[in-house]
């Protein structure tokens, strides 16, 4: 009867500005489509250059290389007899545009550029391309001259139009257009396109999933139709994991669906969906657009069928069962992929992480050690890119990981660095918990170092600082607190560029970062401590999120060393022990707890609000717990610690972004970092505020 299609779409770990490598993954992932019998092919937004290129787009070179490797794919004998959609960055009239570009058989059939830009959060896309407003409008685009040596076409369609086959009709979204509440799915399935297709590069946040799925699922639940999702995967060279999740949907039900976190380069899903279910569908819901000024969808024909013609016999595929990832495997799994991508790619043959036993460095251990899990994984079901990057990263050609712990000793290197001011305890727990993932660890004391240049500024000046115990001013205790930090950097770095080569082994090692998202916010940390490191895969995320992370940990590993690092109050260790006892606390430092700590966060960056419009929400969300004085109190405490560090973000260590309320200075919270730290006229009004509602609870 003709009605039954295949379908492919995909996701690709493609790397910004590696045009080789996203070549031969675009290639694959066609191959692979042909050979499930699909006669359409979607791919990732921007997939020939990467989506991550920034300000690489305004290089006439990205330019050029997209189009030489869009030229390559199409003289490929793998692109013919299947639609192949592909997305790259094309200037039309010198404006740029970030477009997908449709091809069959040598020639391309039209260039549909996004109409829809993302703009907010981690994205700037307006920055590098302008949006395409001119609605149901097509022009001419003249092809440059090396695709027009292969395809014979001087010109193609170029704008807001569909495809429309012998059998059915596809349209186009692209990624942000599908989070617009005006979004072209909604006209065009009233206009009768049957086939929606997104191009995406979306990443990872926690507990972001759902809502992804919840949009395509309600896009085809309105008006009936089959939905095409392909996304990104993978770290392509900058803060975010794009998170996969390549799906086909019909009529508001998923039938096929691909992995969200996975190490595979390439993964491409197919499902056979029948059209007269759409039909069915829609013959009951819909009616035609009959508004007068209503533009119908310029049609760019194609001799050419999607379905053949005996295809009873064929099966459909049926509704499935979407299960999400807790929050905690999502923190397991997705800055593990962000860190082997991070890895193998760098050149450098494993990580140096100081571990100190306390939560935030242990979360990092523990990450790493799911990174080992995942790749041993791998390996036992046969992916030969994992074992292959596996082998020329620890530098043998014959090495097979057979275990975690195994793989953990050959590229992670963990460091206890002890001062007179740590405790045995802390110690203790570090050691307990390298021995259960299998890192290869050292006991590292920093005291003579601390010492030495102690030394020196005592020659210079003649003065010796004291601790606050030891009747030293707040000025000298904070001094001989961030001396200890700063050395912590100091040897992990040398450590990371030495250990190898002192036990006769080639290359170095990445230093990893542990300071939470929490410790960002009110920059409870030292500049240049050992929270300046290569990158850090916990930066985006919280406290509390981190502990029940370690939870999970405890059971999904069997790390029962976690168990007294979750028991334990967390500490920096940077003042004197008290009777041989930790007497600071981090939560004490700071004035609040962590959860109030995340809480203020969101408000901030999630919710827009300033010191006055916190506390208006602070009064009522914590009602039950203090007062308003009170939560002025910490409103006040917050903000002046916050603008007093806000410096400190300027430098941050690069983090795997996993929250929306990161302070993240270089790519996603774009503020000040100099402030009136007394923020008069604001913490005025919190105070007439306190004063009024004192009044009115007087008068009750």
């Amino acid at each position: 009867m003709g009605r039954k299609v295949t379908v492919a779409t995909c996701s690709l770990n493609q790397w910004s500005l590696d045009f080789e490598g996203n070549y031969e993954r675009i290639l694959k992932s066609i191959e692979i489509a042909k050979t499930h019998q699909a006669k359409y092919r979607l791919g990732p937004e921007l997939e020939i250059c990467g989506y991550g290129c920034a300000d690489h787009f305004y290089e006439s070179d990205t330019l050029l290389h997209s189009f030489q490797v869009l030229r390559k794919l199409l003289e490929s004998p793998v692109t013919q007899d299947i639609i192949c959609d592909v997305g790259m960055p094309i200037m039309h009239q010198n404006v740029r545009y970030n477009c997908r570009v449709l091809f069959l058989n040598r020639k391309i059939l039209l260039i549909r550029p996004k109409m829809l830009m993302a703009n907010q959060g981690i994205y700037r896309e307006l920055r590098w391309f302008s949006p395409w407003n001119l609605q149901r409008n097509v022009e001419e685009y003249f092809l440059p001259r090396i695709i027009q040596e292969v395809t014979g076409q001087d010109t193609v369609p170029f704008g807001d139009c569909v495809l429309s086959t012998k059998d059915t009709c596809i349209g186009t979204e692209i990624c942000a257009e599908l989070w617009n509440p005006r979004s072209p799915h909604v006209n065009m399935g009233l206009d009768g396109v049957e086939i929606f297709t997104n191009s995406s590069a979306s990443h990872h946040e926690l507990r972001k999933a759902n809502q992804r799925v919840d949009l395509i699922k309600s896009a085809t639940t309105k008006s009936g139709g089959i939905y095409l999702y392909a996304n990104q995967r993978g770290c392509d060279g900058d803060r975010v994991y794009y998170d996969g999740c390549a799906m086909v949907a019909i009529n508001g039900d998923v039938v096929a669906r691909g992995a969200q976190f996975s190490l595979g380069d390439v993964e491409v899903v197919t499902a056979t969906v029948d059209l007269e279910d759409v039909r069915s569908f829609r013959g009951e819901l819909c009616q035609p657009l009959l508004e007068s000024e209503h533009k119908p969808c310029r049609r760019v024909r194609v001799d050419f069928s999607l379905s053949a013609c005996d295809d009873v016999y064929l099966p459909t595929h049926q509704p499935i069962i979407w299960n999400f990832h807790t929050p905690e495997e999502e923190i397991s799994l997705g800055p593990a992929c962000w860190l082997w991508d991070y890895l193998r790619r760098s050149g450098q043959t494993g990580f140096l992480l100081p571990l100190s036993g306390g939560v935030d460095s242990s979360s990092t251990a523990c990450i790493v050690h799911s990174m080992c899990v995942l790749l041993c994984q791998a390996v036992k079901d046969s992916n030969t890119q994992v074992l292959s990057d596996i082998r020329r990263v620890v530098g043998d050609d014959s090495y097979c990981p057979q275990e975690a712990r195994e793989l953990c000793g050959r590229i992670f290197t963990t460091c206890y660095m002890a001062s007179e001011n740590s405790s045995s305890e802390t110690q203790n727990r570090a050691k307990d918990l390298a021995c259960q993932i299998g890192s290869t660890h050292l006991n590292i004391n920093i005291d003579m170092a601390v010492k030495g240049i102690l030394g020196i500024f005592t020659m210079v000046t003649g003065m010796c600082p004291r601790f606050r115990v030891n009747g030293g001013s707040h000025r000298e205790n904070l001094a001989l607190q961030n001396i200890q930090a700063r050395v912590r950097m100091v040897l992990a770095y040398l450590f990371a560029q030495l250990s190898l080569w002192a036990s006769g082994r080639p290359g170095g090692l990445l230093v990893l970062g542990s300071a939470n998202v929490d410790e960002s916010l009110t920059g409870y940390f030292t500049k240049y401590d050992c929270s300046s490191a290569d990158i850090n895969p916990i930066g985006g995320i919280s406290k509390t999120d981190l502990k029940s992370f370690l939870l999970y940990c405890t059971e999904r590993f069997q790390l029962t060393a976690l168990t007294r690092i979750l028991a334990s109050p967390p500490t920096a260790e940077l003042e004197p022990l008290t009777d041989g006892q930790v007497s600071q606390t981090d939560e004490a430092d700071m004035g609040m707890t962590y959860s109030e700590l995340s809480m203020i966060g969101r408000l901030r960056k999630i919710s827009k609000c300033g010191p006055f419009s916190m506390f208006c929400k602070l009064i009522h969300i914590w009602k039950d717990l203090l007062s308003p004085m009170e939560v002025a109190q910490k409103v006040k405490h917050f903000f002046r610690m916050y603008s007093v560090n806000r410096h400190k973000m300027t430098t941050v260590t690069p983090s795997y972004h996993a929250e929306g309320y990161s302070p993240d200075d270089n790519r996603f919270d774009h503020r000040p970092f100099l402030y009136n730290t007394l923020w008069t006229w604001q913490f005025r009004c919190i105070d007439n505020q306190v004063s009024q509602m004192a009044k009115s609870t007087l008068k009750q």
